[in-house]
């Protein structure tokens, strides 16, 4: 069992590792959710030049590899614009919400698009703004549909944080190869150093993704049982009466 184990201050490596892969992820998540809301809600704009850029956005996001972009905003914009870099952490976060945006736009179009026609019309009945239909009417239902699939997308966020060390950010993954070079220069260098080293930092990377999963979960429970009960229909016996039946 033992051999399964790393020394007590790899595990610190590792764990401010993990806490900085956390703090991209969350940065990314952030932006990637807003991005998310703009975009998805501009691609149903009735402006078609709105639906235009939306779109564009979309498919420049989603068209382009996770590390080209990565690599295009943490190095070669510097670069090109003679500028020193800013925190690599802010531009790693920066290309990951960009690409979780283009994703996450398709998620909200598609969920809002889910929703009955006839509460947008009933909406417009009540003489509610384009703003207030989609905040009071359509979003909270469309948050049903939302959250499951944006879960998902968090988790693949969470993996592509690992490109982050190619910019030289001392995520997770830097620091397993920190480790690594310490097990080299102490001796230990077999294979099998080297593959429980890895299995560990796999088995921290599938805990942060268990708990985005349960986090997501138990969100995804509360807005089904309050959804249910704000939508849930009346009782029979408490429903009126139909006023125009024949008599028999």
């Amino acid at each position: 069992m033992d051999a399964w184990l790393l020394e007590p201050g790899q595990y610190e490596l590792l764990l401010e590792g993990a806490l900085l892969t956390i703090q991209i992820l969350a940065y990314s998540f952030l932006l990637g959710v807003v991005l998310s809301l703009i975009i998805g809600v501009a691609r149903l704009s009735e402006r078609e030049w709105v639906r235009g850029l939306a779109f564009g956005y979309v498919e420049l996001t989603r068209g382009i590899s996770s590390i080209v972009l990565l690599f295009i905003i943490a190095i070669a914009i510097p670069i090109l614009f003679d500028v020193g870099q800013a925190s690599l952490i802010a531009l790693a976060s920066i290309a990951l919400g960009l690409n979780m945006g283009g994703y996450g736009a398709e998620i909200v179009r598609g969920s809002i698009q889910a929703i009955p026609r006839g509460q947008a019309e009933a909406s417009i009945a009540l003489n509610l703004t384009p703003t207030q239909r989609l905040r009071y009417i359509i979003l909270p239902q469309a948050m049903r549909i939302i959250l499951p699939p944006m879960g998902n997308l968090t988790i693949e966020i969470l993996k592509g944080t690992a490109l982050v060390s190619l910019v030289g950010v001392t995520d997770l993954l830097q620091q397993t190869r920190n480790v690594r070079q310490q097990q080299i220069a102490a001796g230990a260098a077999s294979t099998a150093d080297l593959a429980f080293l890895y299995l560990n930092t796999l088995l921290m990377y599938f805990v942060l993704a268990q708990v985005i999963n349960a986090t997501f979960r138990y969100f995804e429970r509360r807005l089904e049982r309050r959804y249910q009960a704000r939508y849930e229909p009346l009782p029979s016996d408490l429903v009126a009466p139909h006023v125009g039946g024949t008599a028999s």
